[in-house]
């Protein structure tokens, strides 16, 4: 499947809806509001507290406004002066803008208690997931289905929000319908029944024409993707060139009358379905609501029902309305955004499977002696191991170098003995004790890793190098001393702001640096930690010659005091190296110093030979 006609990531919470029957989003819906609490609890039970107590007070005032405007029109409609009717009316009228300014307090009330309320929401939920994706083993980000996963998870962050806002209007609308058929109730028992006649039907339509919303929706999700895919092609800066180049113009807009064509038909045939269903709904509760009248005018002429009764009676059936029309659009949005943050429940569960348990771990103390035992590594998708049965020692104060053509296996290699990587089978040890019984916190404080793939984080130069040490949060000298060592120094002084340039463009005053300046910020990061090992994966392959002879110099200078693993596939430069192990296709095929790879005339002597005579036809 193309990428642009995937399923994106909001359409699986809409699915689920559109999917659903009326029914299944009844039964779900008290699940729904559970869980919403639920979370609101945690993030700040005050404010849950508040928002809560405030709700409940808005519906019992509401009730209470009702039977008070009931009170009101009995003494209006009473017989007798006017003047004397409204004294007589005037306690009731007290009482009804009592509850009108309780309603308007409690509101206001309920609108900042939610508005603190949120945040916390996203900020806790926002929190745990990153807490959580930054344990999991690097493993598991080679899934695909993890990645999908992952991302769904990072839309329910969003829909805790939304859960939460939704769940408190939905208990609000039950609740100002619970409260108008409390005071109906009290006015007439059989007004009850009336009222549910008369709203139900609109209530039904109203969810009924969101199914169909949601389906339609669903269905021109390509082509809505279509629709978009088009509008960067003919609107962005980068596709510009070509498309005027090759007069693409009339093309794409051809596209983009087909796709329109049909969104447009589809839309009006949705628009018919909506609009059937709605008028249908209106027609039924407009019957229904001329039956509730003709009753009220029933039971008046039967004396059954006082006038100021059924006028009272009216306003209750607006105000059910109103809190229906509520109650729908929040069902609706609930079970939306529900669905949404299910995904985020269930990621977070099958990431904390994913998290490598520490208890007991040991911390790792100063590096003395490092050994692989057949260690083997296969990844899901291929079918040869990436590292084969790989035994190797390495020895405190050593440069050990990792040589072979691509694909060999030493970047994994070198994954696996910074713990980056679990072996499918076999095991390293760190002074005799398994890294998989070391705390991975206190392990990976004692090495460094410089790689081929870096980030280019979004921050200062001295940040950049500063995220070396996170621990001790090294000085300003420190900094300028790594980056020293790295060949950096002259380069970041040259910045506009030195040490304080942001290194991104994107963001006012930043600049960005070519792949051999970015090659010396990483290596200054890996050299301000001072770690017992030193993994550094190609660190040289966007330098400039004197540059990279620099670097190497101050790998060279670490020999003897610090053991420093080497990857590179200019091997002149890995001959000082104590130990050169050399891989092929996962497996450790030699192993010795320069000397005497070069007299075993093996596939390091085969390398080496073939780089040489390059540098010696060039020097022709």
């Amino acid at each position: 499947m193309l990428p642009e006609l995937r399923p994106m990531w909001w359409e699986s919470g809409m699915g689920a809806r559109a999917a659903a029957s009326l029914g299944t989003v009844a039964i779900q819906l008290p699940r729904l509001i559970a869980t919403a609490l639920a979370i609101a609890w945690r993030a700040d039970r005050t404010r849950t507290l508040t928002v809560g107590l405030a709700t409940v007070v808005a519906g019992v005032s509401a009730a209470f406004g009702l039977l008070a405007t009931q009170k009101v029109l009995i003494g209006l409609l009473a017989a007798g002066p006017t003047p004397q009717r409204v004294t007589s009316a005037l306690p009731a009228l007290i009482m009804v803008a009592a509850a009108a300014a309780v309603r308007a307090g409690v509101g206001i009330v309920i609108g900042y208690a939610q508005s603190g309320l949120a945040p916390r929401i996203e900020a806790e939920v926002h929190r745990r997931l990153l807490e959580t994706t930054s344990l999991v083993e690097l493993a598991a980000f080679d899934e695909d289905a993890f990645a999908d996963d992952m991302e769904r998870a990072s839309r329910g962050t969003n829909a805790a929000v939304f859960l939460v806002d939704g769940a408190f209007a939905l208990i609000a609308g039950l609740t100002g319908l619970l409260s108008v058929a409390v005071a109906v109730i009290v006015i007439h028992p059989l007004l009850l029944l009336a009222l549910l006649v008369a709203t139900a039907p609109t209530a039904f339509a109203s969810l009924r024409a969101g199914q169909q919303r949601y389906r339609t929706y669903l269905a021109g999700s390509v082509r809505r993707r279509r629709l978009n895919l088009i509008h960067q092609l003919m609107a962005d800066r980068k596709p510009a060139p070509e498309l005027r180049t090759y007069g693409l113009r009339e093309f794409l807009l051809g596209q983009f009358d087909r796709v329109m064509t049909a969104e447009t038909r589809i839309q009006l045939d949705l628009a018919r379905q909506v609009t059937t269903t709605t008028t249908i709904g209106s027609v039924t509760s407009g019957i229904a609501t001329g039956a509730v009248y003709a009753l009220l005018a029933w039971l008046l002429l039967q004396n059954s029902l006082p006038l100021s009764a059924a006028a009272t009676a009216v306003i209750a059936l607006q105000a059910a309305s109103r809190s229906l029309a509520t109650v729908t659009f929040q069902v609706d949005r609930l079970y939306t955004e529900g669905r949404h943050f299910n995904d985020y429940a269930e990621f977070m569960t099958r990431a904390a499977a994913e998290i490598p348990d520490t208890t007991g771990a040991s911390n790792a103390g100063p590096l003395q002696e490092l050994q692989l035992h057949a260690v083997t590594l296969s990844y899901p998708d291929r079918d040869t191991p990436a590292v084969d049965h790989v035994t190797l020692t390495i020895r405190a104060g050593q440069t050990v170098a990792f040589v072979g053509e691509n694909g060999s296996g030493k970047t994994t290699l070198a994954a696996l003995i910074a713990a980056l990587r679990t072996p499918s089978s076999g095991h390293i040890t760190w002074n005799g004790t398994r890294l998989t019984d070391l705390d991975p916190a206190a392990f990976r404080n004692r090495i460094a890793v410089v790689s081929q793939d870096f980030h280019k984080w979004p921050f200062t130069a001295a940040t950049n190098i500063g995220m070396g040490d996170t621990v001790n949060l090294p000085d300003r000298d420190r900094i300028e001393a790594a980056a020293r060592l790295a060949v950096a120094h002259d380069m970041i002084e040259e910045l506009p702001h030195g040490y304080a340039t942001l290194l991104d463009r994107t963001f006012a005053d930043g600049q960005d640096l070519s792949g051999g300046q970015w090659q010396r910020i990483t290596a200054a990061r890996g050299f301000l930690r001072h770690s017992d090992l030193l993994i550094m994966d190609e660190p040289s392959s966007a330098l400039d010659p004197r540059a990279e002879d620099a670097l190497f110099q101050a790998i060279r200078d670490r020999q003897g005091h610090a053991t420093t693993i080497l990857i590179t596939h200019r091997l002149a430069n890995v001959r000082h190296a104590d130990v050169i192990y050399v891989l092929d296709h996962g497996r450790l095929v030699e192993a010795g110093s320069h000397d005497e790879l070069i007299a075993a005339a093996g596939r390091y002597a085969e390398l080496f030979t073939m780089q040489a005579r390059g540098y010696g036809e060039q020097q022709k």
